[in-house]
C-alpha cells in the first residue's frame, strides 16, 4: 500500500492479497490501525511492476451511458434506469500495463471511470441511503472498449472483455477517505492531448443509486468491482475519422484523490 506522501508499505504480515476475504473481514480498518501504530514495514518498490490494487474480482459490473454529456455526444437517449453489462474478471490488470489492441481491431476506445470496490455483501438493499456503507473503496478504472465488437450484437460484453481491457489502480482508496464520490474530477489524455475532462457530478445515476439497483438484480460480494460509467470525450463520440487507439499511443488518466494511470497501447 502507499500512504498519502507516496511511501510504500508492506502488507504481507496482514494478508497475502487484497481480495474479497480480506475486505469482508475488516481488512481496510486493520491496515489503517497498523499504519497508525507504526507496525507496517516500509517496502522498496523501485522499478517493480505495479499490479491491480485488488486481486481478480469475482465479477466486474459496468454501467453504460451514465453521464449526461456522454449520452449526448453518442446520440443516445439518456437511460431511465442503469444500463448494466459485464466484463470478464480476468481483464483486470495493473495501472501501467499495456492496453492490448485486439487483432483486426480498428476501433479500440478509452474510458476513464470511477471504480467502486464492494466491501461487504449487498443483497436486496432496502434504501439508496444505506448503499455507500457497502463500499470498501474507490479506484481509477479504464474501461477499454472495442466498439465494432461491442455493437456487433445487442450484448456489449463481447467488446468489453478482450485481453488487458481493464487497467485498475494505482491504489484502492478507502471509502472513508472519499467524502463525496459525486464530486470527483476525472480526466484522460491520449499522447498528451486531453480528451476527457469532467466530474462525477454529471452522472445520471449516483454511486449509491447504482449499488442499490444492482443489489435488487444480483448479489454484490466483497471484492466485486463496479465501473460506474465514462464521461464525454471518448473516440466513439468524435467526428470521423474517429481517433481510436493505435499501436504506440500513450494513455494517461486520473481521478481527484485516487491517483493516475499510464498505459501504452500495443498491438496484440
Amino acid at each position: 500500500m502507499r500512504a498519502d506522501d507516496g511511501t510504500a508499505y508492506e502488507l504481507g504480515g496482514l494478508t497475502a492479497d487484497v481480495d474479497g476475504g480480506f475486505l469482508a473481514t475488516g481488512g481496510v480498518a486493520r491496515v489503517a490501525a497498523a499504519l497508525a501504530a507504526g507496525e507496517l514495514p516500509k517496502a522498496d518498490v523501485g522499478g517493480l511492476r505495479v499490479g491491480s490494487p485488488i486481486a481478480q474480482p469475482g465479477k466486474v459490473v459496468c454501467i453504460g451511458m451514465n453521464y449526461r454529456r456522454h449520452a449526448e455526444e453518442t446520440g443516445a437517449t439518456p437511460p431511465t434506469e442503469p444500463v448494466v453489462f459485464m466484463k470478464a474478471p480476468d481483464v483486470v490488470v495493473g495501472p501501467g500495463d499495456d492496453v492490448l489492441i485486439p487483432r483486426g481491431s480498428t476501433s479500440t476506445d478509452w474510458e476513464v471511470e470511477l471504480g467502486v470496490v464492494i466491501g461487504k455483501t449487498a443483497r436486496y438493499l432496502d434504501s439508496v441511503e444505506e448503499a455507500l456503507e457497502y463500499v470498501a473503496g474507490y479506484v481509477v478504472s479504464n474501461d477499454v472498449s472495442e466498439r465494432a465488437l461491442q455493437f456487433r450484437t445487442a450484448q456489449w460484453d463481447k467488446g468489453k472483455s478482450c485481453e488487458n481491457f481493464n487497467p485498475l489502480g494505482p491504489a484502492l482508496v478507502p471509502a472513508g477517505e472519499v467524502p463525496d464520490p459525486q464530486d470527483l474530477g476525472l480526466r484522460l489524455w491520449i499522447n498528451g492531448e486531453k480528451k476527457q475532462d469532467s466530474s462525477t457530478k454529471d452522472m445520471i445515476f449516483s454511486v449509491a443509486e447504482i449499488i442499490h439497483h444492482l443489489s435488487q438484480v444480483m448479489v454484490l460480494r466483497p471484492g466485486d468491482l463496479i465501473n460506474t460509467g465514462t464521461p464525454e470525450g471518448v473516440a466513439l463520440g468524435q467526428p470521423d475519422p474517429k481517433p481510436y487507439l493505435r499501436d504506440g499511443d500513450v494513455v494517461e488518466l486520473e481521478i481527484d484523490g485516487l491517483g493516475r494511470q499510464r498505459q501504452v497501447a500495443r498491438q496484440a
